[in-house]
């Protein structure tokens, strides 16, 4: 059975030092295709077959109307995104494509790829079209991780959107002893990740989200859909690890809950 590298600061600072290197190109330039398109003013490669792909949501809602999205589905991007491949592609043994990759939730395209990530799931407001692909997708094996919510409101709304994806399937805590939580490195606490303003305050929360969890939705056969990070935030983590004020400990949490469910996506 592999055996895989428990995260350490040296682990950590090697992922800040390759990160800082070469400030704009974190990743070879012979990993980008040689064409890309645009995903309403942003480019985007253009797939090149890999083994895994770390795919983000584009989803209808939160701020200014943009291409007829809002905003909300880039916060971070395409920092975060990139940053976190670093980790994936030293910590694991498989070929994953080192860019960023989004894909809107209606897009046929989507099946494609089986893990999706979506932020500020808060700020959703999916149309019918993007709840029917969604839940499509994750019928059909794909594997959805929310992060980045905060306080009662805005769980208010992902419930009722997430509800609409899987009116017959509850919410639950996902326990702590849940082969997600050991699949690779042993969690054994869920720990509050701040963005990077609060976390440079010695602040962990927002709004009235003062305790973190990671909840999931499990269809009737026990396969877990969705996993979701509330009251937290890993994608800063992974984006500001470079950051010598941004605190070790919620660099290396954040990625090891991440490494945790990439595995467990590809296992189950």
């Amino acid at each position: 059975m592999r055996s895989f590298p428990r995260l350490s600061p040296f682990a950590t600072l090697t992922f800040v030092l390759l990160a800082t290197a070469a400030p704009g190109h974190l990743e070879p330039e012979a990993e980008r295709p040689a064409s890309s398109r645009r995903v309403f003013g942003i480019q985007v490669p253009d797939v090149v077959p890999h083994e895994f792909y770390y795919t983000r949501g584009i989803y209808t809602g939160g701020g200014r109307r943009w291409g007829g999205y809002g905003r909300s589905w880039t916060i971070d991007y395409p920092k975060s995104d990139r940053q976190f491949l670093l980790g994936v592609k030293r910590l694991l043994d498989i070929d994953a494509y080192g860019m960023e990759h989004a894909v809107a939730l209606d897009d046929p395209e989507l099946n494609r790829f089986p893990f999706l990530y979506m932020v500020e799931v808060g700020q959703t407001a999916m149309t019918e079209s993007e709840i029917a692909g969604l839940r499509r997708y994750l019928q059909a094996g794909g594997f959805l991780v929310v992060d980045d919510f905060w306080g009662s409101y805005e769980w208010e709304v992902w419930e009722s959107q997430i509800t609409r994806v899987f009116p017959e399937y509850h919410i639950v805590d996902i326990p702590i002893d849940h082969p997600l939580m050991n699949t690779v490195y042993p969690i054994k606490e869920i720990l509050q990740v701040p963005n990077v303003g609060n976390a440079h305050r010695g602040v962990t929360s927002e709004q009235d989200g003062y305790v973190p969890h990671c909840r999931g939705i499990f269809d009737d056969q026990g396969r877990l859909l969705v996993v979701i990070n509330w009251n937290t935030d890993l994608g800063d983590a992974w984006e500001w690890a470079e950051d010598p004020y941004y605190p070790l400990k919620y660099s290396t949490f954040a990625w090891e809950m991440g490494i945790n469910f990439i595995v467990y996506s590809m296992s189950h």
